[in-house]
């Protein structure tokens, strides 16, 4: 597939440095090492390397034209064009968009950002559309989804090349609608530019992602968040927010809102808890521009939010209020408040949640529910911040009646290190705990050891499937430790009482 140089550069501001502009480009490429004959180099400037560092080796490896946006050195003789831009990661999401025939404009492409809720709103919206008949791609921090094709992410957003080609090959598996997931991230660094989101979704805002290599302040994160509803036809936002009006400062879109305050277009009323034999969910009502009722198989007033998200999403969509309700109800997502069924006695979760504000929020909407006991099962990832451990240790000393500590993902550092800061956060309270190291073991203990009524929340891994000690990633998926502790014959709450 070879493109005409002119066509890629049709929608962006340029200046002709030197060089002709009629060349037929034979691939796009943003790193050194893959560099081919005839091909466009797009000079990003990147955590680590500067493209424009390489500019001399890949004309002389024959790139045919270099996309830059500073000036550069060339050998006199170099036969390459090179084309100045203002920031060549905003170029590069245009080029990349034209490179594979725009295919967004073949999609619904439904944007969704904010600090918690997106990748779980993502699945609900996956879930609904696809019970309506719609062929409905995913993009998110789990994984991207093809069709039948899982294909494991490095990031919640790609940057635009790898984007740009998913959804051509959406496009070729003959799907119609894309839901993603938006970072900041990806926002500051243009990812997302080059189309235009037919749905913007705003979820919520708290202070995350704030420090080197992310977002200087809350102010930046805040104004990043907010670039979405200058690239979407309409917006869809969490009128419950604080932010939800500085988030859409200067929005290009339509508005429309969800929540549970009057003032919100499609709201939630009547909020009550489902507790069944080792399951927890909630049931409301939705009123304004939708009238229905309606059940989720997962816990607490922020699933009351995403779900809420989602409805609000596939109103556009024409989906029948029973196709959203069966949806709904059907509905999971790997690794967010994830039931996995070992005893009527009981209730065993599983959530991502990985820092002090997230297990806070978990273990605040799981007290909800009036657990005899809620058991808080949790380690923290080596060579990051101590701060995070002390915090994660005194919110589980302080919210739940018995911490498990136990081991993440160690990496370099030693794993007794890691549960000693754990220590120093919980020392803070009158938390009760246990340590167990190796965390099946710990696993094995909440299992033998649940009392009639817990609720047990495995706390950190969530969807990972991986623990990395000493620079290697070793299997470890929790619910594969679950399935392998039953069938050694350990028995559900067979040690409870015993001890702690």
């Amino acid at each position: 597939m070879n493109r005409k140089l002119t066509e890629l550069l049709d929608k962006l501001e340029y200046e002709q440095v030197c060089g002709k502009t009629e060349r037929e480009i034979t691939a796009v490429v943003y790193d050194s090492r893959k560099v081919i004959p005839g091909c466009l180099f797009i000079c990003i400037n990147g955590a680590n390397f500067d493209g424009h560092d390489f500019a001399a080796q890949v004309a002389a490896q024959g790139a045919g034209v270099l996309v830059v946006q500073k000036d550069i050195e060339l050998p006199a003789d170099a036969d390459v064009t090179v084309i100045k831009v203002a920031d060549t990661r905003y170029a590069m999401a245009f080029i990349s968009a034209a490179w594979f025939g725009h295919p967004a404009e073949k999609l619904k492409v439904i944007g969704i950002t904010g600090t918690k809720g997106k990748t779980t709103t993502t699945y609900l919206v996956k879930s609904i559309l696809e019970n309506a008949g719609y062929k409905v791609g995913l993009v998110g921090t789990i994984e991207v989804i093809i069709g039948d094709e899982h294909i494991h992410a490095n990031n919640t957003t790609p940057e635009s090349y790898l984007l740009q080609e998913y959804f051509a090959r959406m496009v070729d598996a003959g799907l119609d609608t894309v839901v993603m997931e938006v970072s900041s991230q990806a926002l500051m660094l243009h990812r997302t530019q080059g189309f235009v989101f037919d749905y913007g979704i705003f979820t919520n805002l708290e202070p995350d992602h704030i420090g080197p290599n992310e977002h200087a302040s809350f102010e930046e994160y805040l104004h990043c968040k907010g670039l979405l509803f200058k690239q979407c036809k309409v917006g869809i936002v969490n009128g419950d927010d604080e932010h939800w009006q500085a988030v859409t400062e200067g929005h290009t879109c339509a508005l429309e809102s969800f929540g549970m305050g009057e003032h919100c277009m499609l709201r939630a009323e009547n909020r009550q808890l489902v507790h069944k034999p080792g399951e927890l969910g909630v049931t409301f009502h939705v009123t304004g521009l939708m009238n229905f009722a309606v059940e989720v198989p997962m816990p607490g007033k922020f699933s009351v939010y995403n779900a809420l998200a989602a409805i609000a999403i596939c109103r556009h969509f024409k989906v029948d209020e029973e196709a959203i309700k069966k949806a709904l109800l059907q509905a999971k997502v790997k690794g967010r408040i994830e039931m996995i069924k070992v005893s009527d006695q009981f209730t065993l979760l599983i959530d991502y949640a990985h820092n002090a504000m997230a297990l806070e929020s978990l273990l605040t909407t799981l007290r909800e529910y009036e657990p005899h006991r809620l058991v808080s099962l949790f380690g923290c990832g080596g060579n990051r911040s101590r701060q995070r451990r002390f915090e994660m240790g005194e919110v589980s000393g302080r919210l739940a009646d018995l911490t498990i500590i136990t081991s993440d993902n160690p990496r370099f550092e030693e794993p007794q290190d890691i549960i000693n800061d754990i220590k120093t956060g919980m020392a803070k309270t009158d938390g009760k705990y246990v340590e167990i190291c190796d965390r099946k073991e710990a696993i094995t203990y909440a299992i033998e050891h649940g009392e009639p009524g817990d609720i047990i929340v495995l706390a950190g891994k969530g969807h990972e499937d991986y623990q990395e000690i000493k620079g290697v990633k070793h299997p470890m998926d929790e619910r594969d430790l679950i399935r392998d502790i039953l069938a050694e014959g350990h028995i559900p709450g067979s040690a409870a009482g015993q001890g702690l």
